[in-house]
């Protein structure tokens, strides 16, 4: 008997003598999120007798929790109306440098596409606004089309790109609400171009050859069982943060007092799919971790410390970058301090108020910290803050400003405190078309991966920057899903000949 957990078993392969007498489709996508759906699209659009399978009773997966930002760029038409440059370039050189692990084809092809994918999103039905917010918010407060989501004002990146915001909201009020209109036209424009589309029917194993190729895909719906013969299979089924198993292997930081951010079915099966046929699977350890303290945007001027009293991050930066600088302080533990004229009502609390105090030397001694550390911490920052400088971590002048008038509130940015939510990031390895890869960089014919199935720009948590997610998950997936029919077609075209 196995002692592998039950979450980190792979499915069996099935061989090819599975498939006889069963149906065939030039291409089978696996997961209808974003992903899937953009895969499917561009599938059938290219002749592709297609067929989408989906576990859940309806289309949209984890997409529709998204805030509904698309990171795009180089220039696109609510860029150009809001008079903001961008070029393919200067976002290329961004996403570089705010990389870890850059694939630098990828980065290229999606940035030089940018402009092209922005067009075709809009396509789908819809508008971004040509409008700007300027502030800083996890999701503007109303229908403004672009913001900037990432760390693009943020030292040093703004030293190694020229900034321009690239968030791209969908017009819809509300959190999650774009993100699922995108998906309902999705919907539609799959079903027009032709799309096969079951619900409640996964997939549960892959289909190979005396090669190794994929060849088919095995499902299952209810009680009913069967399997498909195709040449292509694109994998976009989700992540994998609601399995306790794999979480537990990987990234076990998402274990702690985090709100998951997942769908029920993003429990990895379709990373174990690949696995099961040699799919190398990267960054696997690398998740999404965030509390974001603002709005109100009078925060991002505050300073963060942690039980030191030492500051270790530029406090404008992205989210997930100052969250992920958190995790690495002693206990993950951090402090938002703000004085009475920062104080803005909370719109979003995530990161909860803990007390406030009428002098520093109070607040230092309830938090434990050194005698005097955070006394000189605060007035070094209001010395240089005042000047519009910040000497240690390079804060952009815009959020400056001294923390000096009395009574001064705590903030507590500790994991486990904080309301944290995560989700993972790590992926199969993939070419720019999406054709999954095994560790010595050969393909592994036949099957491809979209979305949170595939690593390819949004791999680490520190330099993620909103929108990512359903930019290069609808950007790839068309990718994945064109080379998917012209595999197929030029299968057909050879048995042909």
């Amino acid at each position: 008997m196995s002692d592998t957990p039950a979450g980190l078993v792979l499915p069996d392969v099935l061989p090819a003598t599975a498939l006889d007498g069963a149906e065939s489709y030039d291409v089978v996508v696996v997961g209808f999120g974003i992903a899937g759906g953009c895969a499917a699209l561009e599938a059938a659009r290219a002749g592709a007798r297609t067929l989408l399978l989906e576990r859940a009773a309806v289309h949209g997966g984890t997409t529709c929790m998204a805030g509904g930002h698309f990171y795009l760029g180089g220039g696109t038409a609510v860029q150009r109306a809001t008079g903001h440059d961008d070029s393919a370039e200067e976002m290329y050189k961004y996403i570089v440098a705010n990389s870890r692990y850059p694939e630098h084809d990828k980065i290229r092809a999606y940035c030089e596409g940018s402009v092209e994918h922005f067009e075709w999103v809009e396509s789908l039905g819809f508008e971004f606004e040509r409008s700007y917010f300027p502030g800083k918010a996890v999701i503007q407060p109303q229908t403004q089309g672009l913001m900037f989501t990432g760390n693009e004002k943020v030292h040093p990146y703004r030293d190694q790109a020229v900034p321009a915001p690239r968030g791209h909201k969908v017009p819809v009020p509300g959190d999650t609400q774009g993100a699922s209109m995108v998906m309902d036209l999705l919907r539609d424009r799959c079903e027009e171009a032709g799309v096969e589309v079951r619900y409640e029917t996964g997939a549960t194993n892959l289909v190979t050859d005396e090669n190794g190729d994929v060849v088919g895909v095995a499902w299952k719906r209810f009680g009913e069982t069967g399997v498909v013969a195709t040449p292509a299979v694109v994998v976009a089924a989700g992540g994998f943060v609601m399995n306790p198993d794999m979480v537990a292997e990987y990234t076990p930081a998402l274990a702690q007092n985090l709100f998951t951010l997942g769908s029920t079915y993003d429990d990895g099966l379709g990373l174990r799919l690949g696995e099961s046929v040699g799919v190398e699977l990267k960054h696997m350890s690398e998740p999404f971790i965030t509390a974001p303290f603002y709005p109100p945007s009078s925060f991002v001027k505050a300073l963060v410390v942690n039980k030191d009293a030492e500051r270790f991050v530029a406090e404008d930066s992205y989210h997930a970058r100052t969250s992920y600088y958190v995790m690495q302080q002693r206990d993950s533990a951090a402090y938002l301090i703000a004085d009475s004229e920062h104080m803005e009502e909370q719109t979003m609390p995530l990161v909860k108020f803990v007390d406030g105090y009428e002098t520093l030397e109070e607040m230092e001694a309830a938090l434990g910290m050194p005698e005097g550390k955070l006394v000189a911490t605060i007035e070094r920052y209001n010395e240089y803050a005042a000047q519009g400088e910040d000497p240690d971590f390079h804060k952009h002048p815009d959020w400056l400003a001294p923390q000096s008038t009395g009574p001064w509130g705590v903030y507590s940015l500790t994991l486990g405190e904080a309301m944290y939510a995560g989700f993972t990031l790590g992926g199969m390895a993939c070419s720019v078309d999406g054709e999954a890869l095994r560790a010595d960089g050969s393909v592994v014919r036949g099957l491809y991966a979209a979305g949170a199935c595939a690593a390819n720009i949004a791999v680490d948590g520190q330099s993620y920057c909103s929108g990512t997610q359903l930019g290069e998950g609808s950007f790839f997936g068309r990718r994945a899903g064109s080379h998917a029919a012209a595999r197929a077609a030029a299968g057909a075209a050879a048995s042909a000949s």
